[in-house]
């Protein structure tokens, strides 16, 4: 299966909500006037795309159609398309990892499928001609190393690990030295996602923040927030904690497969102007996608 067929079927929840109700709303009105705008706008709330979000996407809807003289639907919905794009268009979406060695940092909450993602993550660049260390710095639960070491092996890269509740630094410390002595390309960080005891969680996230600008000042470092899409507009308040701690360089979005929420990816880059690097569209190994707006909106819409 093609990349795009991929994201097409494992977005095909989402498309089935999103795209069905814009084409019954082009359906419904005969003429582009403001009452199919307030149609497409509520539709777009529905979405999950949230309320600022949509109400900036039909205001510079309802401004191309004047300028542009737009008077048919079609034309109207390949504006509506191009807006969606413009708000995915932003920031460097590409992992910027131009250091030998360089860091990826994985953050979020519990259950979003952060261990996962390291995995699929750690497999592509494997498949690049890259030798990958991985740091379970997620010590709090022995499931969560456990569960890494299994995705670890499956993408046949290095491991360092610690006993259940080990100093989570101490794990990145240790790994970032065998990193440098096994000439490793590339560190990934795994970390603890427990966001109800939200102060000693951030107060952990500085202090591997701090261990890694110590011992590797000239990196070149990622920090990655993954979201669950199925949280819909809880994902956009998951961003804001961890922007308060962290200084995030993309998203990984997983789950989309399973979810008919996908439009909150709008929201989400659109309040934080952070770009999301991947997605997750399945279960398999291979199933994390290089994110390009263009094809996600082309899927939905």
């Amino acid at each position: 299966m093609g990349f795009f067929d991929k994201l097409k079927q494992g977005l095909s929840k989402t498309k089935t909500s999103f795209d069905e109700k814009i084409n019954v709303a082009f359906s419904s009105f005969r003429k582009v006037d403001e009452d199919l705008l307030e149609e497409l706008e509520e539709i777009l709330i529905m979405s999950d795309i949230g309320f600022e979000t949509s109400t900036n996407i039909i205001n510079n809807l309802r401004q191309r159609i004047k300028r542009e003289n737009i008077k048919e639907a079609d034309q109207v919905k390949e504006a509506l398309r191009e807006e969606l794009e413009k708000i995915l268009d932003i920031g460097q979406k590409e992992l910027q990892l131009n250091t030998k060695p360089s860091v990826i940092l994985i953050v979020g909450v519990n259950g979003v499928g952060k261990t996962t993602s390291i995995g699929k993550i750690a497999n592509r660049l494997k498949k690049d001609g890259k030798k990958i260390v991985i740091a379970a710095a997620d010590t709090f639960r022995a499931a969560a190393v456990e569960q890494l070491e299994i995705w670890a092996n499956r993408a046949g890269c290095d491991i360092v690990k610690k006993q259940e509740g080990a100093d989570p630094a101490s794990v990145v410390y240790e790994a970032i030295k065998i990193t440098k002595e096994n000439n490793a390309d590339i560190l990934i960080c795994d970390t603890a996602g427990r966001l109800h005891n939200k102060k000693y969680l951030m107060d952990e996230l500085e202090k591997i923040c701090r261990v890694i600008e110590k011992e590797m000042p000239e990196a070149s470092k990622e920090i990655l927030l993954v979201l669950d899409a199925g949280a819909g507009q809880n994902a956009i308040a998951q961003v804001k904690a961890f922007k308060e701690t962290t200084n995030i360089t993309g998203l990984v979005l997983t789950k989309l497969d399973g979810t008919a929420k996908g439009g909150v990816i709008f929201g989400i880059v659109n309040e934080n102007k952070i770009p999301v690097k991947f997605i997750g569209v399945g279960e398999q190994i291979d199933d994390m996608e290089i994110f390009n707006g263009k094809d996600f909106v082309k899927a939905i819409l």
